[in-house]
């Protein structure tokens, strides 16, 4: 019968309590190679993201034409501190937070007056 499956033997006392050497950096190197994986592939290209944003909404200036989160395209007539007024039509102007600014798109975009 022994053929078929193997007999099990009991391992000394000593050598069940003695810890591996080296297992705990071994334990640790799949959690530190996903903590890199996420790194590079989620931290590091949405921080480039949101500081070219902020460069962005920074360099904002009267003239520029913008489209807003909610899809509004629009020329900026007035830069405040933490507000703009877009022109959107004529006679039709909006006061929109700077952070609500998706993309800066080319002049002429909008249709001239």
């Amino acid at each position: 019968m022994s053929f078929f499956i193997s007999d099990a033997f009991a391992e000394g006392a000593a050598a069940a309590g003695a810890a591996q050497p080296g297992s705990g950096l071994a334990g640790m190197l799949p959690l530190l190679l996903i903590f890199v994986l996420f790194y590079f592939m989620l931290i590091r290209p949405q921080a480039k993201r949101a500081k070219e944003h902020k460069n962005m909404v920074a360099a904002l200036a009267k003239g520029d034409e913008v489209v807003t989160n909610g899809g509004l395209l629009g020329r900026v007539t007035e830069v405040g501190e933490s507000f703009l007024t877009l022109k959107i039509a004529d006679g039709v102007e909006v006061k929109v937070q700077k952070q609500s600014i998706s993309a800066l798109v080319p002049k002429g975009t909008m249709k001239s007056e």
